[in-house]
């Protein structure tokens, strides 16, 4: 399925939020990728009601260097049972610059709001 394009806007609270978790790790491109987060917006959602956003980096930006297109970091996600119900994963352009940031779930119903940062784990309230 094709992303669906919105009128670009700047990542909500919760985006920003999760986004700013997952970067805070340390990694090679980390703080490239932390300084172009005052640049993002999103500019399409992954289908109908979804949480997953297609983000674009304005120029000019510092771009990261990773070897691959997908962040180095674990973000999994519980519940507030513990349980396991997905993680997130942020995408980038080539290495360079935030591209997406996707909440790849395991449970039966599409989320329909990103997790919560706790406590300094990722926890989401079905």
């Amino acid at each position: 399925m094709a992303p669906l394009s919105i009128d670009p806007r700047s990542l909500n609270a919760d985006e920003r939020a999760v986004l700013e978790h997952i970067l805070s790790t340390e990694f090679v491109g980390a703080s490239q990728l932390r300084s172009q987060l005052d640049r993002t917006k999103v500019t399409a959602v992954w289908g109908p009601d979804s949480v997953s956003v297609v983000l674009q980096v304005r120029e000019p930006c510092e771009h990261a260097a990773l070897p691959t297109e997908l962040v180095p970091v674990d973000a999994h996600v519980h519940n507030s049972s513990g349980n396991y119900v997905g993680e997130i994963l942020v995408w980038t352009d080539r290495g360079a610059t935030l591209a997406a940031l996707e909440f790849a779930w395991v449970t039966d119903e599409m989320p329909t709001s990103l997790p919560a940062v706790v406590n300094g784990r990722l926890s989401w309230s079905s």
